[in-house]
């Protein structure tokens, strides 16, 4: 008589002795370390995603802050010396000694109330230069027509008569200062005709160094060739040169209006070292940018040292921004100088 052992499913389950119960030590920190593995790689991964984007942003920030300061300030060049003349009653407003329609200072800036830039700071941020540009306005109502307008957007009348025309020009002048965070940016300055006050708008922010160079026709006669690129302090160094033959001082200074070489430029370079807004760089920070170029900044770089800024010289908690040059050169419609008897556009003397 045979014998036969039943063992039921429920008592099998209950005595699994080939089946493991759990993990040893040595797998649990094995388990955990590839799990840390991942994590880190994953942090890492959006923490390098999140810098280049940062990085991407700040880089196409700078292209927009760029592109719309540099179209504000060529559009106030090409205003330079405007003179409407789409009316019969327009008065030939622009005697050859009236002051230029240009003016300019190196390496300074001007307080946003003063009159015109004739009282500079003597200070500046890293060399940053001052730009000045004047123009006569259209229409007979106290904000004029709208249809020339300054560097801060505000329409400009056409003066109150041919005697005050000189003084009535339009003003838009740029220059960089630092707002109340340390944020260096670029400002327009103008003269508010109805109120008879000077005020001051920021353009852009972000803009670390404003450079200008001038391009004059230096050959007399004239020829309407610009053959000498120079700084504003160059030019003034030109006008300290002429001869004059005026005895007596209002003579000289209508003489000097008449022959400044202020009146032969026909060319201006201007450059923006622009920066982001986050520190999101992290190479050595030991950028130098040259603003009008290698070969100019291997002649001039001492003389006009704000065409070339080391970013060992900028402040330490701002090294690390996204840094980046733009330039362009524009040329001045205007250049003519109205002869009040006859009319006509007379060349410099």
């Amino acid at each position: 008589m045979s014998m036969h052992l039943h063992i039921s499913p429920s008592a099998a389950r209950l005595a699994p002795l080939d089946r493991q119960q759990g993990l040893t030590l040595v797998e649990l920190m094995i388990s955990i370390t590839l799990g840390l593995l991942v994590i880190l790689a994953a942090t890492g991964l959006v923490l390098s995603t999140k810098s280049l984007f940062i990085t991407q942003t700040d880089g196409n920030d700078t292209q927009d802050t760029a592109r719309f300061a540099l179209d504000n300030i060529s559009r106030s060049l090409r205003q330079t010396g405007y003179v409407n003349y789409d009316f019969t009653s327009a008065p030939q407003i622009t005697p050859s000694t009236a002051s230029a329609d240009l003016a300019g200072l190196d390496a300074n800036s001007v307080s946003a109330t003063s009159t015109d830039i004739s009282t500079p700071l003597n200070s500046s941020v890293n060399f940053s230069d001052v730009l000045a540009v004047r123009f006569f306005g259209s229409g007979k109502t106290g904000n004029g027509d709208g249809t020339m307008s300054n560097c801060a957007g505000f329409s400009v009348p056409e003066p109150t008569s041919s005697n005050t025309a000189d003084q009535d020009r339009g003003w838009s002048i740029y220059y960089v200062a630092n707002d109340d965070n340390d944020e260096p940016e670029l400002l327009c300055k103008y003269y508010d005709s109805v109120k008879g006050t000077w005020s001051a708008q920021s353009i852009v922010k972000g803009v670390e160094s404003f450079q200008v160079l001038y391009g004059l026709d230096t050959n007399t006669p004239t020829d309407g060739l610009a053959n000498r690129f120079l700084t504003a302090t160059d030019v003034n160094k030109l006008d300290d040169n002429l001869v004059l033959e005026a005895t007596t001082e209002p003579e000289k200074t209508q003489e000097k209006n008449r022959k400044t070489f202020w009146k032969r430029i026909l060319l201006v370079k201007i450059a923006l070292l622009v920066r982001g807004k986050e520190n999101s760089r992290s190479d050595a920070n030991t950028s130098s940018y040259d603003l009008f170029g290698a070969d100019y900044a291997s002649v001039n770089a001492a003389a006009d040292k704000g065409s070339t800024i080391k970013e060992t010289y900028l402040s330490a908690d701002t090294r690390n921004r996204v840094r980046k040059v733009y330039a362009a050169t524009v040329q001045l419609r205007n250049n003519c100088m109205v002869d009040p008897d006859r009319g006509i556009c007379l060349p410099p003397n």
